[in-house]
């Protein structure tokens, strides 16, 4: 079960030993599967990967996406490696099979993601949303949207994406200018796809908003209806959700133009484009769900594309700090200290204790946030089986209160293990014979798309944590009591459950005083930092369950085992006492950054 990306043994090790992901056959949603099919999976997935997704990953980086005549081109090779991956049914992997999909836990296919993601990221992210897309149809779309617009998704022959932004008001959703104006029926339409409109707007920065991988394309747009004055409510109140395929159902194309395409620093096989709905009178679209319960529904997918997002720049931290790996183990350059004679022959730079050091932080870096997304992800699973009402509601309460961290943490300490991935290349690694270099920027779009770290902060910090004065994380508390306790017991492992317990202190402590403060505003002024930080205690607790796991494994590897406990290790000891300062800026409102006056930039 290995690829050229992701250590089959790693994947062992999360998936069974860890999270006892197997265990999930003993209920009846995933009663049909055995660890024998999930293993199936995973092979099969290792292989396409490497088979089909990164043998184009420096060619679609080479030559971009074009557009001439309002048709977006992409390289053949990113369409048949889509149709490999439609034709081994993993679009619909964890679809119900009421829906034509295979059933798999999220946790399943995530991890199938993750070697997609690692050898291709680009490639990747046109399932990726496709997916997110028609889980939103599957749930909230009437039988007859599901069967038009989602099922052709989970099969895999339509692409879907979501248009959200818009030039003028980005990330700002309560400014969106997009209107939807009731129409009456014609030619095309079909009172079985519910209230039909007529759209018009401009969306910016939509991923996979045209292309000739298929002949069509679902778009989920984000637009609101005027009001008996003709104008647009202000806020997000009034914004609704809309489904506007590229194609109608008569084969004419519907009313959306590509006005332009973004050239981008990296990612560059997926296209991103300004699309412009409505130039010839109004793009046909019909609605999903009520007026004004837009964002609620397109949350949903919001939510899902920001694991994945974290997914993404996890696996590139693993392919950087892999390739770095193996060119540390193969360059030979200097000498060790003692060795005077000059004669002597060179030795692999592995053997430098600062070459060590940066490989260490990668490993601990990108393991951990493998092992986040993981967990994430059989949050979804776990949820889904829980016994009881009250279980259901602690499980979701704690994804959403992982999520943010889910999709930020990696993307940021993703980003700087591949910063040390091109420094152990040294020269070689700023150039483009190495792959280390590419990764870099790709992965540099992940602190941005789906809502920024910044953003992400005040989701965590604002929304999440104070709004419900500290409710939703004292459900973490157990979780990591649970851990410290285990850990406590074991003599090579109390020391670093000591460290993890007072760092979680510190958290409370930080959340305590910004409760007291009941100053929304100034308590949000360093929510970037405290997300930073939080990050890291949560990667510590998640680093160290995983040593309460593997300590006393007689059956697993020596080196393996003496990787995660030294990577556990370096985590807490090395890592985890920066959360220190961080912490002490939150608690003490700095106002530096916040009070800076314009002019004085």
């Amino acid at each position: 079960m290995g690829s050229a990306f992701l250590d089959p043994r790693d994947v062992q090790f999360w998936l069974y030993d860890w999270l006892g992901v197997d265990a999930l056959t003993g209920h009846p949603v995933y009663a049909d599967h055995s660890r024998e099919t999930f293993d199936a999976i995973l092979e099969l997935s290792a292989r396409l990967a490497s088979d089909k997704f990164a043998t184009h990953y420096k060619k679609a980086d080479r030559v971009e996406p074009a557009l001439q005549d309002g048709i977006v081109t992409v390289i053949p090779e990113i369409k048949q490696a889509l149709a490999d991956y439609a034709e081994a049914g993993l679009f619909a992997a964890s679809f119900d099979p009421e829906h034509g999909g295979l059933g798999l836990p999220h946790v399943i296919d995530t991890a199938s993601m993750a070697h997609f993601m690692a050898a291709n990221i680009a490639t990747a992210a046109y399932p990726m949303l496709t997916a997110a897309n028609a889980r939103v149809l599957v749930k909230f779309g009437t039988a007859a949207q599901i069967e038009t617009f989602a099922l052709p998704e989970i099969a895999g022959t339509t692409l879907g994406t979501m248009c959200l932004s818009e030039p003028q008001a980005g990330s700002s959703l309560a400014d969106v200018m997009t209107r939807a104006m009731p129409d009456s029926g014609d030619a095309h339409f079909d009172d079985e796809l519910g209230p039909r409109y007529r759209v018009t707007g401009n969306k910016m920065w939509i991923s996979g908003g045209d292309h000739d991988i298929t002949g069509n394309i679902i778009h989920l747009v984000l637009a609101k209806i005027p009001g008996d004055d003709g104008k647009l409510p202000p806020g997000t109140g009034g914004i609704t959700l809309f489904i506007v395929p590229k194609m109608l159902a008569d084969g004419t194309r519907n009313d959306i133009s590509v006005a332009g395409l973004n050239h981008k620093m990296g990612y560059r096989g997926t296209t991103n484009c300004l699309l412009n709905f409505g130039e010839g009178g109004g793009a046909i679209g019909y609605r999903l769900g009520a007026p004004g319960q837009g964002l609620a529904i397109m949350f949903h997918m919001m939510n899902e594309a920001r694991i994945f997002v974290g997914l993404g720049a996890a696996a590139l931290a693993i392919r950087g700090y892999r390739q770095s790996l193996d060119y540390a183990r193969e360059r030979l350059q200097g000498r060790p200290a003692a060795a005077k004679d000059p004669a002597s022959p060179q030795r692999p730079i592995i053997e430098h204790a600062d070459v060590k050091r940066m490989l260490l932080a990668q490993k601990a870096y990108a393991e951990g946030a493998v092992s986040l997304i993981l967990y994430s992800a059989h949050l979804m699973d776990r949820e889904r089986v829980a016994g009881d009402e009250i279980e259901r509601a602690r499980i979701a309460s704690l994804l959403g209160l992982l999520t943010p961290v889910a999709k930020s943490w990696p993307s940021e300490f993703g980003l700087a293990a591949n910063d040390f991935a091109i420094q152990i290349h040294g020269g070689y690694g700023y150039t483009r014979d190495f792959d280390v270099e590419q990764i870099y920027r790709d992965n540099r779009i992940n602190p941005i798309h789906e809502g920024t770290h910044g953003i992400q902060g005040i989701d965590l910090l604002g929304r999440k944590i104070l709004r419900d004065k500290g409710a939703s994380l004292a459900g973490l508390g157990p979780e990591i009591a649970e851990t410290v306790s285990k850990a406590s017991a074991i003599e090579d492992l109390r020391g670093l459950a000591t460290r993890l317990n007072l760092a979680w202190a510190q958290v409370n402590a930080v959340v305590e005083t910004l409760i007291t403060l009941n100053d929304p505003g100034r308590a949000l002024d360093n929510a970037s930092g405290f997300l930073s930080a939080f990050g890291h205690v949560v990667v510590a607790w998640l680093w160290l369950d995983q040593a309460t796991t593997i300590h006393g494994d007689a059956e697993i590897n020596r080196a393996f085992r003496e990787g995660k406990l030294r990577a556990c290790r370096y985590f807490i000891e090395v890592e985890l006492p920066k959360i220190e300062p961080q912490l002490g800026i939150v608690a003490a409102l700095n106002d530096v950054a916040a009070t800076m006056p314009e002019e004085a930039f």
